[in-house]
């Protein structure tokens, strides 16, 4: 069993509620982000449009930062997943230049002020000191949510199908960008998203084989993710052609032939 996400970026409409969602899951400190969208420019010629892809730890199957952590604070459990021990952890950061896709964050004081500095703590942070808290000099990142994966399987739930074992982050996004299921077995809806529409992995030259692929569109060049221009106003809106044919032609209209 190796846990893993398919990620299609021509679904992803930037809005960012996976983000939010791993906010609230995990009660992330302020300037502590798990998830990120990464936006860049592709010149197209006459003009620059904008294009999107979503990034987190992409749990390696031979991760670099098990392999320097001094203290074995980073380990890989049995089911894929890179976690992180932060009882063990002594803040050397080492892993946090060892991985390649900088998908590690050290929680410094800086990092941790509190929502609203200078005023009483709110609820949502005394409520996360109790049930998710966070060490100041340790190093976090995504873990997929592994609490709810381990906590939904007791019970005999599968990940990526039932939603109370599956991560926050794809329970919550709207256009169905995110999937979620074991990389291990052929079957799953994961592992058929990567064998037909092309599935790709972030760096392969780096050879730590994520456990996170990307379909439909390459990143970059004329075959980005870019936002298609509306019709009938001419301003770049997302595709949600794959989640909803009747909202699409409302949002940009019908295609030309």
């Amino acid at each position: 069993m190796r846990w893993g996400m398919v990620i299609n970026l021509a679904k992803c409409t930037r809005c960012h509620a996976c983000v939010a969602a791993c906010r609230v899951e995990h009660f992330l400190p302020l300037h502590v982000t798990w998830p990120r969208l990464i936006a860049y420019e592709v010149d197209s010629g006459a003009k620059v449009d904008v294009s999107t892809y979503p990034v987190r730890c992409n749990q390696c199957k031979d991760a670099p930062c098990v392999k320097v952590c001094p203290t074995e604070a980073s380990h890989q459990r049995a089911d894929g997943i890179v976690a992180i021990d932060s009882n063990k952890c002594i803040g050397c950061r080492y892993c946090v230049v060892a991985c390649p896709y900088q998908n590690r964050t050290f929680v410094s004081k800086a990092k941790n002020p509190g929502y609203f500095p200078g005023f009483p703590e709110t609820k949502f942070e005394k409520k996360g000191k109790k049930i998710y808290p966070h060490q100041v000099g340790t190093t976090e990142k995504c873990n997929f949510c592994a609490e709810r994966i381990d906590a939904g399987t007791e019970r005999g739930l599968t990940p990526g199908v039932d939603r109370d074992a599956t991560p926050a982050c794809v329970n919550t996004c709207q256009a169905r960008a995110l999937t979620f299921g074991d990389l291990d077995d052929p079957d799953s809806e994961v592992s058929r998203l990567i064998r037909e529409r092309d599935g790709f992995q972030l760096r392969t030259e780096y050879g730590t084989d994520p456990s996170v692929y990307y379909i439909d569109y390459k990143l970059g060049g004329a075959l980005s993710n870019k936002a298609p221009e509306c019709d009938q106003t001419g301003s770049h809106m997302q595709e949600l052609s794959s989640v909803d044919a009747d909202a699409q032609k409302k949002l940009v209209g019908s295609k030309k032939s």
